[in-house]
């Protein structure tokens, strides 16, 4: 087995169309992360994705961003705008919980802040069974209190939602209620094609797991690191102060830039199950290992310009070229939610009134709608606790906008 490198825009993207190239980024983490979509390949992968790519449509991510999401955005934020003033790590991870936690299919019958970190609590041992090969602690105990964090989990949230589900389904089935009432999740998808996937119960469990420590860890720390770019642009552009009020394509640009510069993942990492030969002439054999540097393949200037390597929201492109660069991938593994999370690309003619910013810029503009400032008293610290270029901890203000 050799390990191969790939720092070029042009061999990242063609790795990740081949279809001989496995994915290899979660081989540490199977206690949350095995037997889950984004680690399945071939038919089963297809067949999987096949059926939930029916909940992320374009009308179901409308009907997210434009009526859904915005009050439970406003009501996870309204406790700390009334003390003036957030850690915006801890309130990143809650804000995108709990629309994660829709989306997955994990029920908040309480609704309360409290139940809001109490689940909170979970999907940080969560987070940390997914990145397990980053820890630096001991592994093993980690794995431990992963498992009996799932079995609590399980029994407190996921099944009394099962059986919620199980009974609209029997509903439905005999006609008393039709599609529209039944709840548009990721759990409801797998439940009602059961009788297709025949998941185990353990399988679910690792797959709504995975799909709330997904979408609020990647969102949350793309959050965290747009609110920080926006900040150090505005320290640099002061006219551009009046943008982030008034402009959502300007913070919804500012957030494709960040994921591009810092991806969720720095490396996206692929078996090869035959010999693949590149287009530039790089061989890759069966057995080896790659590793996509999307650090250096998002700043590839002959892709992105001389000036790659900085954040520039206002970064003309060339065609064919999305603004996130690859860090969504693409092919068959493509990020099954990045249209909810970032939105899609603005194009000229395109309507505002129905564009899809996407849920980060969306709880972006919410911040700075308030008057979200750096606390000047208590500056940012990084995560020692990771090998990861995470934020440990981000104090920040609120002043009347």
């Amino acid at each position: 087995m050799a390990e191969i490198t790939v720092t070029t825009f042009a061999e990242a993207r063609e790795c990740y169309r081949n279809k001989n190239l496995r994915q290899a980024l979660y081989d540490a983490g199977e206690v949350i992360m095995s037997d889950v979509v984004v680690n399945l390949h071939g038919d089963e992968h297809r067949d999987r994705r096949r059926l939930e790519n029916r909940l992320f449509r374009r009308d179901t991510f409308t009907l997210y961003e434009q009526d859904l999401f915005p009050p439970i955005i406003e009501a996870t934020l309204a406790p700390y705008l009334a003390e003036g003033k957030a850690e915006l790590v801890k309130l990143g991870h809650q804000v995108m919980m709990n629309l994660a936690a829709f989306t997955a299919g994990v029920d908040r019958p309480q609704g309360t802040p409290e139940e809001t970190f109490h689940l909170y609590d979970y999907l940080t041992t969560f987070i940390e069974g997914a990145t397990l090969a980053h820890y630096t602690g001991d592994k093993e105990a980690k794995v431990v209190e992963i498992e009996a964090a799932l079995d609590a989990f399980d029994a407190e949230f996921l099944t009394p939602g099962m059986n919620r589900r199980q009974a609209l389904l029997d509903q439905f089935e005999a006609g008393e209620i039709d599609t529209d009432d039944l709840p548009k999740d990721v759990l409801m998808v797998l439940m009602h094609n059961q009788d297709r996937l025949e998941l185990s119960k353990e399988t679910i469990r690792r797959e709504i797991a995975f799909y709330m420590l997904a979408g609020a860890h990647t969102s949350a720390t793309a959050f965290n690191r747009v609110v920080h770019n926006i900040f150090g642009w505005l320290a640099e552009h002061p006219e551009d102060e009046h943008r982030v009020r008034e402009d959502r394509l300007f913070v919804q640009k500012c957030t494709h830039e960040t994921i591009r510069l810092q991806p969720s993942s720095p490396t996206g990492m692929r078996w090869a199950l035959a010999d693949i030969d590149l287009s530039s002439g790089v061989r890759i054999a069966e057995g080896d290992r790659v590793t996509l540097d999307l650090l250096s393949v998002n700043r590839d200037q002959s892709v992105f310009g001389d000036d790659a390597a900085d954040f520039n929201p206002d970064r003309a492109l060339p065609d064919g070229i999305a603004p996130w660069g690859l860090s969504f991938g693409q092919g068959m593994h493509a990020c099954i939610g990045q249209d909810l999370a970032s939105g899609v690309s603005f194009a000229d003619g395109d309507d505002l009134d129905t564009h899809l910013f996407g849920l980060v810029p969306a709880a972006v503009q919410t911040l700075f709608d308030h008057g979200c400032r750096p606390d000047p008293d208590d500056p940012p610290e990084m995560d020692a606790s990771t090998t990861r270029p995470y934020f440990g901890r981000y104090p920040v203000v609120f002043a009347a906008a």
